[in-house]
């Protein structure tokens, strides 16, 4: 947002810096998975693009560190397809080794044992955070199970909580994925972030002067709609932002049903970007439905007979996809 418009509302930082709105949803989730982190269990965090997850991981991994009963280790690899038990291992090592001179074994066997040997010497929990998650190859899954195992086995707890779209929720629930699946402890975080209108006034609060009423930056019938037609916390975000940016060029008025109505994407909802929101992107249902990419893009854009399309439906609809 420019500085005129945030100063003339009286905003004093961008709605994406507002923090982590905790709602009792959130507070449920967070408590659960710390149970499941210090009994060593596999968890999976999963929700749409934009509901918050990454938010929530990082609230979670302050709250631990400052308890300091738990161990924290993060990925950071950017191509999760590409990513590997070494490479994760290399995380493990990174974040939990306290030597300064210590060198990690290029040998397998010897890499393994020393990881083993570390956690159990470390005396505490450990838990190593994924997020994108749902890219990461079915191996690596299956070697971070047998991983945990080989760590159990040497008298230490390592835990793994991967972060992802619905998608990693769907996969794990695939018979194919049966030895992970079945292990995992799943979490949604389907509306977790509670009311859209409560969500929008705690925004107003987070990231205004004290002195700042709502209603010189949106009236209530704007509120009301963005809270209607808006699925996540990151489209509020960024609706938000451009409603106060257009508002403000046509004379610095509050936010009206009129404005947000002119900057609301039209197509927000409709199945492409439904999907995407989901995880599944063209490439993703071109796997699971067995076509192109070409038959995908011109599914989704209803551009296929009805037929094609009705079967395509049913497809998905089995494989736990969205529609």
């Amino acid at each position: 947002m420019r500085r005129e418009t945030m100063e003339h509302y009286g905003i004093v930082r961008e709605f994406s810096n507002a923090g982590f709105h905790e709602t009792e949803q959130h507070r449920l989730i967070l408590r659960e998975v710390i149970a499941a982190i210090r009994h060593g269990k596999f968890v999976a965090l999963s929700g749409v693009i934009g509901c918050g997850k990454t938010t929530m991981l990082n609230h979670l991994q302050t709250q631990l560190a400052e308890t300091g009963d738990i161990l924290v280790a993060k990925s950071h690899s950017v191509d999760k397809e590409r990513v590997t038990l070494s490479t994760l291992m290399l995380a493990l090592f990174y974040d939990l080794s306290t030597e300064r001179d210590f060198v990690i074994p290029t040998k397998a066997e010897k890499r393994e044992r020393a990881l083993r040997d570390l956690i159990r010497k470390r005396k505490k929990p450990v838990v190593l955070f994924i997020d994108e998650a749902h890219d990461l190859p079915r191996k690596t899954l299956v070697d971070l199970k047998r991983l945990m195992e080989m760590v159990r086995d040497g008298d230490g707890i390592l835990s793994i909580v991967l972060a992802g779209h619905p998608r990693l929720k769907n996969d794990l629930r695939r018979p194919t994925m049966e030895e992970i699946g079945n292990r995992a402890t799943v979490f949604s975080m389907d509306k977790v972030h509670g009311e859209n209108r409560d969500y929008i006034y705690w925004l107003f609060g987070q990231c205004t002067k004290s002195e700042t009423a709502a209603h010189t930056l949106c009236d209530d019938e704007a509120v009301d709609l963005l809270a209607d037609r808006l699925k996540t916390p990151l489209q509020i975000e960024e609706h938000l932002t451009r409603a106060l940016e257009e508002a403000f060029q046509v004379g610095g008025r509050p936010v009206g049903r009129d404005v947000v109505e002119a900057v609301l994407a039209k197509d927000i909802n409709d199945l492409e970007p439904t999907l995407v929101r989901h995880g599944y992107g063209t490439k993703a249902l071109a796997e699971i439905l067995d076509i192109s990419t070409k038959e995908v893009r011109r599914f989704v854009r209803g551009q296929l007979p009805p037929g094609r399309t009705s079967e395509l439906q049913s497809q998905l609809l089995k494989a736990g996809v969205p529609l």
